[in-house]
């Protein structure tokens, strides 16, 4: 029985929900905190162990996580080439938790999810 009639929840613009850094469905958040779990790394080190992440979607993401607090960025100290070091913040390694929990979830139910993945793209071609 279809409730098309049930209400919704309201979501006001100020919801801590719109503010959420991991969206669900984006993978290189979790996967830069993943990168970033063992200490500071430089760009070309993230952007090399992530392919294929173009340049502008890791810059987006990294000034994004940056914004939320998630990540701090650092110039390297002695580096001729100007080098920024990025590094989880202390808010940023409380996701590595959560992360965990997902992808143990995503091991536990990888084969449901590819059936249904399968089955779905077979009945819709264009899709």
């Amino acid at each position: 029985m279809s409730r098309t009639d049930a209400p919704m929840p309201p979501f006001h613009p100020t919801c801590p929900m719109a503010a959420f850094p991991i969206q669900i469905g984006g993978k290189w958040t979790a996967m830069i905190v993943l990168c970033l779990e063992a200490g500071p790394r430089r760009f070309g080190v993230l952007r090399r162990h992530l392919r294929p992440i173009s340049a502008k979607v890791l810059a987006e993401t990294l000034l994004a996580m940056e914004r939320d607090g998630l990540v701090h960025r650092r110039p390297v100290p002695g580096a001729d080439d100007g080098g920024i070091d990025y590094e989880l913040a202390p808010l940023g390694r409380t996701l590595l938790g959560v992360i965990e929990h997902a992808r143990a979830w995503a091991r536990a139910h990888l084969e449901e999810l590819s059936r249904s993945r399968e089955g779905f793209d077979a009945a819709n071609p264009a899709s």
